[in-house]
This record gives C-alpha cells, structure tokens and sequence, in this order.
C-alpha cells in the first residue's frame, strides 16, 4: 500500500477525507510516543558527525544547525549536546549569510551538497540505529494499509534548494527501499 507525504498543517479532517482507510502517523516534533524518534529534533545520541569521525550528535538537526558557518559565526558544537528538542535552530537573521556547512576544519560545503552528504547519512543511520524497529513496524504496516506521515515540510526532492527536505519523504523513501544515496567526492564539491 502506498505511503503518503501531507503537511502536518492541514487540517486533519481533509487529509481523512482524502485518505479514509489510512492510518496517519505524525513523524515531527509535536508527534505521540513512539513516532516522535522520526523528528531529526529528537536525541537519540550518539550519532556520528561525517567527516568528523570522534565526534557525536544527541539529534540529527543538531548535525545540520551545529555544522553551519555563518559570517559571524563558525561551527556550534553546543547544538550536538541538546537533549531537549529545544535552541537548536541557528538563523541568518541572528548571524547573517550561512556560508555553508563544514566538513573538516578548511573546506564548506554548498547548501544541496551538505544535504546529500552530511543530512541524508545522518538521518540514515538513525533509521538503521536507534530507529530500526520501528522502521520494521512502519514496512509491516504499509503492506496492508495505506500510512499518511505528517511534515512541516513535503518536499521530496534533495535537489530543489527552494525548499527545506522533508524527512517523511525520507522515511518513505527508505520503507519503499529508495533512499537517496549520493558519492562524495571532495573534488567537485
């Protein structure tokens, strides 16, 4: 059965209307137990820092927020410590331009290339990790049911940099057995 993608801002009503037999799974900060650990916010632990192999994050977001260099700040290795789900967003507004996410101590990476390769394996070994059983229950679900999971965001393309990525998209994405997998290499980055 199909697994569906809808903004966890519309209203509920309509997305049962449009999905009658489904079950709808909310994967975001605000979610219920168990389905919340879907939330890149939530802090897991642990999880490994690309292309800084002694270092460890609690959430995946703060990987994303902590790696960012801004033109008045550089890497927030605070941002991998927070346990609360909470002050884990770093802003252009508070720091001005993002000049990109770092990976080593010299060398940044642009916008889309540091979603392919320091969000997309992050966010991967929390589904292969701490989230492997309840990947296991969402497959088992999907094959006689249709699963609505609930974003803030619904873009599903790693590529539009118009928009942020959804992680639904990549927990369907990896359910369905497509996850995005990119090759790195240091040259054309």
């Amino acid at each position: 059965m199909p697994i569906v993608v809808q903004s966890r801002r519309r209203r509920l009503e309509n997305i049962q209307k449009d999905y009658p037999e489904a079950t709808i799974i909310d994967v975001t900060s605000k979610g219920d137990n168990p389905w919340v650990k879907f939330s890149p916010f939530y802090p897991h632990g642990n999880i490994p820092v690309p292309f800084y192999p002694r270092w460890t994050s609690q959430s995946v977001e703060g990987i994303w927020q902590g790696l960012k260099v801004f033109e008045t700040q550089a890497v927030d290795r605070n941002k991998m410590k927070i346990r609360d789900m909470k002050g884990i967003k770093r802003t252009v507004r508070r720091f001005g331009k993002c000049k990109g996410h770092s990976v080593g101590y010299t060398k940044l990476l642009s916008y889309i290339d540091a979603r392919k390769f320091i969000y997309l394996p992050s966010y991967l070994w929390v589904l292969e990790n701490p989230l492997a059983d309840l990947v296991a229950e969402l497959r088992k679900m999907s094959e006689t049911q249709t699963l609505v999971l609930l974003d803030y965001e619904t873009n599903g393309d790693v590529e539009n940099y118009k928009k942020p990525l959804s992680h639904a998209y990549l927990i369907k994405h990896y359910v369905e057995g497509n996850y995005p997998s990119f090759d790195f290499n240091p040259e054309e980055t």
